[in-house]
């Protein structure tokens, strides 16, 4: 009977955190500031406004950051095509992955760790803090330094990516390597392979004083 009820519990909570996915818009994949334009404002912002982003804005932001673009490639390159990197996106109502497959976000905590993703002040105050989280197994072959150098070159490619859709969109960003790792790879739940590489946050910029 108490492994019944253990049972029913478990799935009474997977149940209710699959309820607060996040099934996002199909993204824009049209318009936008012409390249040029998008490289000349590109920039880094630590003042960001407190108001959500729009959920079809999240939705190109994560797309044009690692979705897919064709059948099994990303807006972005990565090492041998291994795609080991993944998108957790930290929010007040929650800790989400970014299901890049299905486009949606999914419910990992319903915890707010925005806190916990920078050493300074303003990550609390963004909406959006992107994670980047480097599942290290996929990558063989390479000696330790090569497995960093490949995984951060990942990384910043998704992240340019997110820098100049901001500058696209006018909304604020800065990417961040000023972090706590092993307290918020602990707080996300990280498996021991996985590696936190840097953090981004998003959001509309402060206004001017």
């Amino acid at each position: 009977m108490k492994h019944t009820i253990t049972a029913l519990l478990a799935l009474l909570f997977a149940t209710t955190l699959a309820a607060q996915d996040i099934d996002l818009p199909a993204p824009h994949r049209k318009g936008g500031m012409p390249l040029m334009e998008a490289l000349a404002r590109r920039n880094s912002s630590r003042e960001f406004d407190r108001r959500d982003l729009p959920r079809q804005t999240l939705s190109n932001l994560l797309w044009a950051a690692w979705g897919y673009n064709r059948p099994d490639k990303r807006t972005a390159p990565s090492s041998r095509d291994k795609q080991e990197i993944e998108l957790y996106v930290a929010k007040q109502d929650g800790l989400y992955l970014y299901d890049a497959e299905h486009h949606r976000l999914r419910m990992i905590s319903d915890k707010d760790l925005r806190q916990m993703t920078g050493t300074q002040p303003f990550v609390a105050d963004a909406p959006v803090n992107i994670i980047y989280v480097s599942r290290t197994q996929m990558i063989t072959g390479k000696n330790h330094d090569e497995l960093i150098a490949a995984t951060y070159a990942n990384t910043g490619f998704i992240a340019q990516n997110v820098y100049l859709f901001c500058a696209s969109e006018s909304l604020a960003t800065v990417v961040r390597a000023m972090v706590d790792r092993d307290a918020l790879g602990k707080a996300m739940g990280l498996p021991e392979q996985s590696m936190i590489t840097l953090v981004q946050s998003v959001g509309y910029p402060a206004a001017k004083r």
